[in-house]
């Protein structure tokens, strides 16, 4: 057992210190050869904090875990959504300002509610999978046309100020790229076989550790960069970091999962507890942050509303365990 705690601890550790580098080292080599700061944001910031779900629903799905995997991707969006906003609000009120932010809200809620259609029926097939890669792929070639786009837009300036802030010779980019790659791919491989260990230990179901340890795991670095960036004053990092990221995990981590080891039959559990929570959670950041009279914010009492809805929702999973 003591092994299984050194492997969880470890490939915990390494897995948010190997992210950290990986994204700011690929925002920086990218910038390096002319990529704009609001297209760095888009997808290093939002996407790249997704890695970690991304490597770890892929190594367990290699290995037939296709519950822990998807249970990593939904647990993350709750947590990202009800426990990192509802934290980052409390500290200090989220102002939404970017108009591509204000854009990723109904795009989330949309894909959101497409994952769910697929998942509802029990089952995960290979072409459900390939569909929400080809959205994953859409997406992306949206982004970079707001990116090349929007170059005035809020969260533009505030990614190049913070890039800034970060400078460092091409090498040292790279290096940091390719370190944090490799540490990331290590670590996570640690982290499945502890996670996987720990459920049978446990006598609890691969989704269950997907849905809790893995999920708060692999969600470190979403929190580390909303409560940063909010407390720089960078309000539309913070937020859009959240959305980024709960577009990947659906479209990104769930598609590739799929198309790896299909789901044949999911735990029902799922259906009746994790999905509408995760729709409920995406559902009310639309509607707290979008703004319909003009500007969104996601004031502290909003964040608190978050964090009650994320208690509840842990009080209700470990009731059902």
């Amino acid at each position: 057992m003591f092994m299984i705690i050194l492997a969880l601890v470890l490939g915990l550790g390494l897995l948010v210190w190997s992210a950290d580098r990986f994204i700011e080292g690929s925002a920086l080599v990218a910038t390096h050869y002319g990529m704009s700061p609001l297209l760095a944001g888009v997808l290093f910031v939002g996407f790249g904090t997704s890695a970690p779900e991304m490597v770890v629903s892929l190594m367990a799905a290699l290995e037939g875990n296709s519950g822990l995997a998807l249970g990593n991707a939904l647990g993350s969006n709750i947590i990202n959504t009800g426990f990192v906003i509802g934290v980052t609000a409390l500290l200090a009120p989220i102002l939404v300002l970017s108009r591509v932010i204000r854009q990723e809200i109904p795009l989330l809620l949309g894909v959101t509610t497409l994952a769910s259609v697929f998942l509802f029926e029990g089952s995960l097939k290979r072409w459900e999978g390939m569909v929400l890669l080809l959205g994953f792929v859409a997406v992306l070639a949206w982004m970079a046309f707001q990116g090349f786009k929007g170059r005035s837009d809020a969260l533009g300036a505030e990614m190049e100020q913070e890039l800034k802030a970060r400078q460092a010779p091409l090498y040292r980019a790279w290096l940091m790229t390719l370190i944090g790659l490799v540490v990331l791919l290590l670590s996570s491989r640690l982290l499945v076989w502890g996670a996987v260990e720990v459920a049978h230990w446990a006598g609890v179901s691969d989704l269950v550790i997907g849905l809790t340890l893995v999920a708060f795991g692999t969600s470190t670095p979403e929190l580390a960069a909303s409560i940063t960036a909010v407390l720089k004053g960078e309000d539309d990092i913070a937020l859009g970091n959240i959305l980024g990221s709960n577009i990947f995990n659906l479209l990104a981590v769930v598609g590739i999962a799929a198309v790896v080891s299909p789901m044949d039959q999911i735990d029902g559990a799922l259906m009746a507890r994790d999905l509408p929570a995760t729709l409920g959670f995406t559902l009310a950041l639309a509607l707290f942050g979008f703004g319909f009279r003009g500007q969104g914010q996601i004031s502290r009492l909003k964040g608190l509303l978050l964090l009650l809805g994320f208690g509840a929702y842990l009080l209700i999973l470990f009731q059902t365990l």
